[in-house]
C-alpha cells in the first residue's frame, strides 16, 4: 500500500534501524505474551463511580531551590530499577551538556518571585535534569500544589501539611481509638472509678452501634470492616510496588516506612472517595510521585513527602479519574472511549499501520492500551524513563491526557515496521511487553502527532 498522506517525517531513516531485542520483565499488572489467535478478554476492573476528592492546592517550601546530584543510594535503586540495556540512550557527553543547560534554565526560572508557569512548561516538556530537588518542585508547580507565587509557599504548604494530619487521625483510627480519643476528650478516663484502664469503657457504656457486632448503617464497626476488603488490596498491592527498588520493597526500616506512607496515601484517598474508593493499579501512579518528593535534598520538605504526595497524587487522579470509573467506561469520557481516540489518531497518522492492526490481525487495542492510559505507562518502561515521561505529561498545558494519547500514538508507530510484518499473536506480543526505546526520540514523534 502506497504511503500517501503520510508526514515526510514519518519516513525518515530513523524508522528503519534495527529494532533492539525485546525488553525481558516480570513486573506485575503486565499481561503474559499472546501465544495463540484466541484474543484475551480486555481486563476492565471493576470500578464504582468516583466522587468528589479534596480540592487541588497551591503550596510549597519558600526556601532556596536546592540541587545536589543524587546520592549513591538513590543512583543503585534507579539503576535496579531501570532494567535499562542501553538501547536507543543517548551518550552520556550529549546528555550531560543537555542537562546542564536544562538544569540552568530551570533553576533560573525557580529563582524568580513569581514564577511563569508558561515557560516551566516549556522547559519541562523536554525533561527535566535529575538533580534531586529540581522535580520535586517543579512537579509540585506543574501540578498546582505550589503557588507561582513563592512569598505562598510557607503558609499554604503548612496549612495543606496540617490537613493531612487531620485526615491520618480521623480516617485511619479503627473503631475502639475513635471512641477512646472521644471519651478522653470528654474527660471520662481520668477520674471514673468505673474504668479499670485509661481509655477503656465499661460493658454498660458500649452502646448497640458500638458494638462489633452491630449491623447498623451508623456504626463505626460495620463501616469499619466493610473497608478491610479494600484495605487488604491497598497491602499487597503495595508490597508489590516496585519490587526491584529497595526504595519500595524489602525488610528495610526505609522500605517499610516509605511502604507505610503509599498505604496511608491510599487508604485516605478511598476513604475520601467512596464513589471509586482504590482501583488495583492507583498505587503504581502514586509511586513515582512519592519517591521524587521523598528524595527531596532539603529535609524539611522530604519529611512531610507523605501528606505532599497525598495532594499531588488527588490532583493527578482528577485528570483520569474517568478511567476507572466502571459506569462510565461507554460514555465519552470513559476508558473505553480514551481507547476509541488512540485508535482515530492512529488511524489520522498513520492509516496503513491502523489498518493492518485493526482490520487485518484484528487486534483490539484493548488489549495492550488499557494498561498503557490507565497506569500512565508506567509498566511499559523502566523507572527511570517513566520520570522522563512524566515531565512531559505534567507539563502539557492541554493537560496530560491528551498527551497520553499523542505518546501512546508514537509508541505504535515507532515499532511500526516490525507490527506490519508481524500477525496476531507476534504484535500483541510485542505491545504487551514493548521493546526499549530511545524516550527523547518518542517525545519528539508524540509532540509531532500535535493537531495545529
Amino acid at each position: 500500500m502506497a504511503k500517501k498522506g503520510i508526514p515526510e517525517w514519518l519516513n525518515s531513516s530513523l524508522w528503519s534501524s534495527s529494532p533492539p531485542p525485546p525488553l525481558i520483565d516480570d513486573r506485575h499488572l503486565r499481561n503474559p505474551p499472546a501465544t495463540s489467535v484466541t484474543p484475551p478478554s480486555p481486563p476492565i476492573v471493576e470500578r464504582p463511580p468516583f466522587s468528589s476528592s479534596p480540592s487541588a492546592i497551591s503550596t510549597a517550601p519558600a526556601s532556596p531551590v536546592p540541587v545536589r546530584p543524587p546520592s549513591k543510594s538513590e543512583i543503585n535503586d534507579l539503576q535496579n530499577g531501570s532494567g535499562n540495556d542501553g538501547a536507543g540512550s543517548e551518550t552520556p557527553a550529549a546528555s550531560s551538556v543537555e542537562d546542564v543547560s536544562r538544569k540552568a534554565q530551570v533553576v533560573a526560572e525557580l529563582s524568580k518571585k513569581v514564577i511563569d508557569l508558561k515557560e516551566l512548561r516549556k522547559i519541562a516538556s523536554q525533561g527535566l535534569p535529575d538533580d534531586a530537588g529540581i522535580r520535586s518542585i517543579v512537579w509540585k508547580l506543574l501540578l498546582g500544589y505550589l503557588s507561582p507565587d513563592r512569598s505562598l509557599w510557607s503558609s499554604e504548604l503548612a496549612k495543606k501539611r496540617s490537613q493531612y494530619k487531620q485526615f491520618k487521625e480521623e480516617l485511619l483510627m479503627n473503631p475502639s481509638e475513635v471512641t477512646r480519643k472521644m471519651d478522653k476528650s470528654k474527660g471520662g478516663d481520668s477520674n471514673d472509678p468505673k474504668i479499670e484502664s485509661p481509655g477503656a469503657l465499661s460493658r454498660s457504656e458500649i452502646t448497640h452501634e458500638d458494638h462489633p457486632l452491630s449491623l447498623g448503617t451508623t456504626s463505626l464497626w460495620n463501616n469499619f470492616f466493610k473497608d478491610t476488603e479494600v484495605l487488604e488490596q491497598i497491602d499487597r498491592d503495595v508490597m508489590r510496588t516496585h519490587p526491584d527498588m529497595h526504595f519500595f520493597s524489602g525488610d528495610s526500616a526505609v522500605a517499610q516506612s516509605n511502604q507505610d506512607a503509599l498505604k496511608n496515601i491510599l487508604t485516605i484517598f478511598a476513604k475520601l472517595n467512596p464513589g471509586i474508593r482504590y482501583v488495583q493499579g492507583m498505587n503504581e501512579i502514586l509511586a513515582p510521585i512519592f519517591y521524587i518528593f521523598k528524595n527531596d535534598p532539603d529535609k524539611g520538605n522530604a519529611a512531610y513527602a507523605e501528606s505532599d504526595a497525598f495532594f499531588c497524587f488527588v490532583e493527578l487522579m482528577s485528570g483520569f479519574r474517568d478511567n476507572f470509573c466502571q459506569q462510565l467506561d461507554n460514555s465519552v469520557v470513559g476508558i473505553r472511549y480514551t481507547i476509541t481516540r488512540l485508535s482515530l489518531l492512529l488511524k489520522h497518522h498513520d492509516e496503513e499501520l491502523w489498518r493492518h492492526l485493526e482490520v487485518t490481525t484484528k487486534i483490539n487495542p484493548q488489549f495492550y492500551a488499557f494498561r498503557w492510559i490507565t497506569l500512565l505507562l508506567t509498566q511499559e518502561f523502566n523507572f527511570v524513563e517513566s520520570l522522563h515521561i512524566w515531565d512531559t505529561l505534567l507539563s502539557d498545558p492541554e493537560g496530560p491526557q491528551e498527551t497520553l494519547l499523542r505518546i501512546c500514538c508514537a509508541m505504535l508507530i515507532l515499532v511500526r515496521r516490525r507490527l506490519l510484518a508481524g500477525d496476531f499473536t507476534s504484535n500483541l506480543k510485542l505491545l504487551q511487553n514493548y521493546p526499549p526505546t530511545n524516550i527523547s526520540h518518542m517525545l519528539y514523534v508524540a509532540d509531532k502527532l500535535r493537531t495545529k
